[in-house]
Formats: C-alpha cells, sequence, structure tokens
C-alpha cells in the first residue's frame, strides 16, 4: 500500500514543472491543425485579445518576479495603496450597502417606492431631486416614515444642489437624527453637472456645504466625483477612471483654497463608477481606482486618508430596450464583480429603467439581486476574493498606468475645467466610441437578444415616462442604438403594413451544408427586424425560385449553403431568383465565393448595421 506524505499535497512533487515554453510548443500544435503556422511568442498572441486602452488579455498569466513583484505590492485591505479595500474589514461584516436609485417626480409615490425598497432588502436611498426629479421642498414628503438615522441617503440634484443639501439637513435636524448619527452623500457634482448639460456651476455653495458637513455632520459626504457622465458618453474604462482623478483632484483644490485641510477635503468625496457585463475589467477598475487616489493623497501628503469611497452603479450603456429581460443577467454580473472589486455602496437598475419608470417587479428583481449575492452566495464574506489572481492584478495594474497617463493628459491640459470646455474630453470619448461602435456593428462585441438571437415576435415592453435626464453637452450613447434604429423602422412597416419587411433564404442541399450558414443569415436580419422566409427544401434551381415567389419576402434573397455547393449552384440558383422577382441576391458567405453569381456578401465580421440598412431601403422601408 502506497503511503501519502503527511501533508497530503505533494502529490505532483515528483514531476518537474512545465516551463513557459513547453506550453508555448503545445499551443503551436494545436494553432498548426488550424492552419496557422505561429511560434513562440507568436502563437501565445495569436490566442490573445485586444481590449480598449491599449489593453491586451492574454491566454495565460504566471505570477510575477524580481522587480515586477515588488513594483506590483498591493498591500492589506484598509492599508494604502487600498487597492484590496478601503476598511480592514472590508464588507465582511454587513455586506455592501445595498443603495436603490428612485427616480420619479411625485414625492408621494417616490415615498412608497422608498418604503418597499427598505422594507425588502435595500439599505440606503438614491434620489432625483430638483427639475429632473421632485422638487427639493418636497424631500421631507418623499422620506415620510424613512428613518433616517438607520437609511443613509444619496442625493442627485445637479444645479438645485445646494437646496437639496439644506432641505436634507434640515429634515435631520427636524426630526431629531443626531449629527452623528446622519448618514448621506449630498451629490454635489458641478464639474459633472458640467460635462453632462454644458453650465458651469458656482462652487462656493459646494464650498460652504461641504465645510459644515466637515465641521458639524461626520457621515455626511457633501461632493461626489460621478464618473457616469463619462461612461455614458462612450469612454473606455481608463478614461472613466482618468476623468474621475481629474475630477478628485479639480475638487480638492477647490476645498483646500476654501479653507478645508487635505485630509477634511479628501474625507468629504465619494466616487461613482459605472459596473458593466465584464465581469473581470469591473473588478480590475475599482481596484485600480481606489490605486490611484491613494497615489494623488500621497501626493498631497495625505497618504493615510487616501482611501476612496465607492458607489457602483451598473452600466446604463450595456442595457437594452428590447429583450430587456437579458438585463437582469447583465446587471447580476455587475453588481457581483462590482461587490467583489470591493464597492462600498452598489446599485442596481432596474431591468426596464431604459424604457421609463420602472415597475414595481423591476425594482424587486433589482434589490433581490444584491440579497441574493449576498446572502445565498456569501460574495462580501471574503475580502477582495480576486486578489492574488495573476490575471486580476496584471489587469488591475495595467488599466491603472493607462488611466494615469489619461489623467496626466487631462491635467496638462489645464485640468478638467478647461478639458471640458475646450473640447479634449468630448473628442477623446467620441474617438473611443466609434471605434467600439465599429465592433457592435460587426458584432464582434455581441448583444444578447439584439444583435444576437433576437425575438421578433416579442411584444414591446412599455413603461411609463421618466422625467427628462440631463443633456446639453456630451451625449449618452447606448450599446443598442444603432439596431434599435433598425427595429424601430421594422415596427413603422409592421404598424402601416400589418407584416414585417421579409427576406428570403434559399437553403442549398443537405442540412449539413447549409444549418450554419442559415442560421448565422437568419440571426443576421433578424436583428435588423427583417423577418426571415426558411426554404427548407431547396434542390435546385427551380424549386428555390417557387419557394421565393410564395413566400412574400421583399425582394432580397439569400443564398446559404457549403463553398463547393455554391461553386455548383450558386449561379444558376441566383438566377432563377432573379428570374421569380429577387432585385437582390445575397451570399451566406466571404466575399470571391461563386465571385459574379450574387450581388452582395454577408459574412461573420461583416458590418451587421450597414447591410441591414441597405436592405431596408431596398425594400423600400422607410427611415
Amino acid at each position: 500500500m502506497t503511503v501519502l506524505p503527511d501533508d497530503g499535497l505533494s502529490l505532483a512533487a515528483e514531476f518537474p514543472d512545465a516551463t513557459h515554453e513547453q506550453w508555448q510548443r503545445l499551443v503551436e500544435g494545436v494553432l498548426r491543425k488550424s492552419g496557422k503556422e505561429v511560434s513562440g511568442e507568436a502563437a501565445e498572441a495569436a490566442l490573445s485579445t485586444t481590449l480598449e486602452d491599449g489593453l491586451t488579455t492574454r491566454p495565460l498569466y504566471t505570477a510575477p518576479s524580481g522587480a515586477d513583484a515588488e513594483a506590483r505590492t498591493t498591500g492589506f485591505p484598509g492599508f494604502a495603496p487600498f487597492v484590496r479595500g478601503g476598511t480592514p474589514d472590508g464588507t465582511s461584516t454587513s455586506g455592501w450597502d445595498v443603495r436603490q436609485r428612485i427616480a420619479g417626480s411625485d414625492p408621494v409615490r417616490v415615498n412608497e417606492a422608498a418604503l418597499t425598497d427598505l422594507e425588502n432588502g435595500t439599505t440606503s436611498l438614491w434620489l432625483t431631486v430638483g427639475r429632473h426629479g421632485f422638487p427639493a421642498a418636497d424631500l421631507g414628503r418623499a422620506l415620510d416614515g424613512v428613518y433616517l438615522d438607520l437609511a443613509p441617503v444619496a442625493l442627485d440634484a445637479g444645479a438645485e444642489f445646494a437646496e437639496a443639501a439644506r432641505a436634507l439637513l434640515a429634515l435631520y435636524a427636524e426630526r431629531g437624527v443626531a449629527p452623528e448619527a446622519a448618514r448621506a452623500a449630498l451629490g454635489i457634482d458641478p464639474l459633472g453637472h458640467e460635462a453632462r448639460t454644458g453650465e458651469a456651476l458656482d462652487t462656493a455653495p459646494a464650498v460652504e456645504l461641504a465645510r459644515e458637513a466637515a465641521a458639524s455632520w461626520p457621515g455626511v459626504r457633501a461632493l461626489t466625483v460621478d464618473a457616469l457622465p463619462y461612461h455614458e458618453a462612450g469612454g473606455s474604462a481608463a478614461e472613466e477612471l482618468g476623468l474621475s482623478l481629474a475630477t478628485g483632484v479639480a475638487y480638492l483644490r477647490t476645498l483646500t483654497e476654501g479653507g478645508l485641510g487635505t485630509e477634511a477635503a479628501l474625507g468629504q468625496l465619494e466616487f461613482r463608477y459605472a459596473a458593466t457585463a465584464d465581469q473581470f475589467l469591473t473588478i480590475a477598475k475599482l481596484r485600480a481606482a481606489r490605486r490611484l487616489w491613494a497615489r494623488v493623497a500621497e501626493a498631497c501628503g495625505a497618504p493615510a486618508a487616501g482611501a476612496q469611497r465607492q458607489h457602483a452603479v451598473t452600466s446604463p450603456v450595456m442595457m437594452t430596450r428590447r429583450d430587456p429581460w437579458v438585463n437582469m443577467l447583465r446587471t447580476t454580473v455587475a453588481s457581483m464583480a462590482a461587490g467583489v472589486g470591493g464597492a462600498d455602496s452598489v446599485t442596481v437598475l432596474p431591468f426596464d429603467s431604459e424604457l421609463g419608470l420602472p415597475d414595481a417587479f423591476a425594482r424587486r428583481i433589482a434589490r433581490n439581486t444584491s440579497t441574493i449575492l449576498l446572502e445565498e452566495s456569501h460574495l462580501a464574506r471574503v475580502i477582495d476574493p480576486a486578489g492574488g489572481s495573476y490575471y486580476v492584478e496584471q489587469l488591475t495594474d495595467e488599466l491603472a498606468h493607462a488611466a494615469w497617463e489619461f489623467f496626466q493628459t487631462v491635467e496638462r491640459a489645464g485640468g478638467l475645467p478647461a478639458a471640458l470646455r475646450s473640447g479634449l474630453v468630448a473628442e477623446r470619448l467620441a474617438a473611443t466610441w466609434a471605434a467600439r461602435s465599429k465592433k457592435l456593428a460587426t458584432r464582434r462585441e455581441p448583444i444578447t437578444g439584439v444583435s444576437e438571437f433576437p425575438l421578433l415576435s416579442e411584444k414591446p415592453v412599455v413603461r411609463e415616462a421618466a422625467p427628462a435626464a440631463p443633456s446639453g453637452s456630451l451625449p449618452r450613447v447606448r450599446r443598442d442604438e444603432a439596431y434599435e434604429a433598425l427595429r424601430a423602422r421594422s415596427d413603422a412597416h409592421l404598424e402601416s403594413t400589418g407584416a414585417r419587411p421579409r427576406v428570403f433564404l434559399a437553403a442549398l442541399g443537405p442540412a449539413a451544408a447549409h444549418t450554419a450558414r442559415a442560421t448565422f443569415a437568419s440571426n443576421l436580419f433578424q436583428a435588423g427586424g427583417i423577418e426571415p422566409v426558411h426554404d427548407p427544401v431547396s434542390v435546385d434551381a427551380a424549386t428555390a425560385a417557387e419557394a421565393y415567389a410564395a413566400s412574400g419576402a421583399d425582394g432580397v434573397a439569400v443564398l446559404c449553403s457549403s463553398d463547393a455547393l455554391y461553386e455548383e449552384q450558386a449561379a444558376e440558383v441566383a438566377a432563377a431568383l432573379r428570374g421569380a422577382g429577387a432585385s437582390t441576391v445575397f451570399l451566406a458567405g466571404r466575399p470571391g465565393t461563386s465571385a459574379g453569381a450574387v450581388d452582395e456578401y454577408v459574412f461573420a465580421g461583416c458590418d451587421a448595421v450597414a447591410v441591414l440598412s441597405s436592405v431596408l431601403d431596398r425594400m423600400g422601408v422607410a427611415q
């Protein structure tokens, strides 16, 4: 009988460690089978993925050594550089703060939603006050029955921040809430407001409120560094971080010039970031944000006060208006990443938030998402659970460097106020979004339920209109916007004619020959609201022409089969389809296949938005 070693962990001790070079040789062999003759680092690069900000995701990460290991020291939770968390116990004691956003212009309905949320798992409230919500004078009614010494309140009042902040502080005094018991974020963000609207605000009231909060309200933070305007304008993760640093530094300058000490000024800031369905990028972004802000605090001479207070919000950019139910999955991944990344507060936007005012079911799902992650998945029980992962640590490091570089660009331009007014920020974000839009248009970045696996038969989800959001400067982009415009054209056509625009798919040969390309083409055209009509039995030109004539297609047909059958049949079948009334014949495959037989091609990586828009034009579907 073999006796195991006492430690029970040495089963592989007799086997030598594999080297990086050995792994690369194995990769070379796999790639060679797929027709790629590459070796060494080139083989590894072939399996890598390029991200925004010049970052690359590699297929294999190993432990850093030597100077790299020393340079990437992340410290301990609660200690500079705060990569692993702003407090020693992280959120392990009671979990992250579940902060529910409540929008609406009626304070009575806001109050009903707030009480329901607080009774069912929400731990703090995020209220929209002022011209884009309810009047600041009605704050008391909106918070009627809310125990203000137990439930923190975050405000979003835009230009009316002073009135809203004063109303909340007066409410604390009126209800006898002790100053040390009050917990709030007054949400003052003049630069964020300017980024959204182009309206510059006087910062003197903000400084006055910050000084009052620092002196008399220890649990109240006056200013919010909101990075969402830049995320919603199409910015990348590094740009979002860099602009948040520039905002924070601008506020530190304003507060210290207004009489606050550096540590007191640092204590008046809360940072808000977007959490996306890109799990690891979100985790790395929050960890990098804390590291970067710790560096700013160190440069200001207050390293111990550099723990960044973070509020993560599930990304509005990723939310879709078609098949909005999928948003529940997106927000689940995003909120999990936010919690794992160490956010102090997490807001899960309801799945229907881009359609108007969320209904009770959507709000329930939103707050229960955090509850399940905390109570059933126990995500908060471990501090920085992703820490130590070679991939997460490398991504955090690379993202921090990219963000710092952009932050320095903004500072060289005179700081964020000057960069906003000169157009530098708008131009940079627009360029980033243009590059990403190409990936969305070619479906290199898929959108489930919209550009991939759309369901044309599903009825649109309708919600009551929400108050208008602030606008006037940086745009608000959505991943689904190009496809949403195409689907709107299809909807209008359906309403006016009783049918959606149709395309005929001529599936040539046996199922093994045409299934993959027919499925691809069907998925592609449905993304534009075009209904595919299949012909599962096309075996020759005459049959295909007959099936097309009976299909009700609007002048467009698509050949779907293998390259071998295209060579044999494409020209004849395309001619027969044109004779049956098809004005345009596409081929599902790469250009050059059966050259001259068809008008156009659709293939993986083609500009789907351009193709679909062109097809709708040819079908006579109005813009």
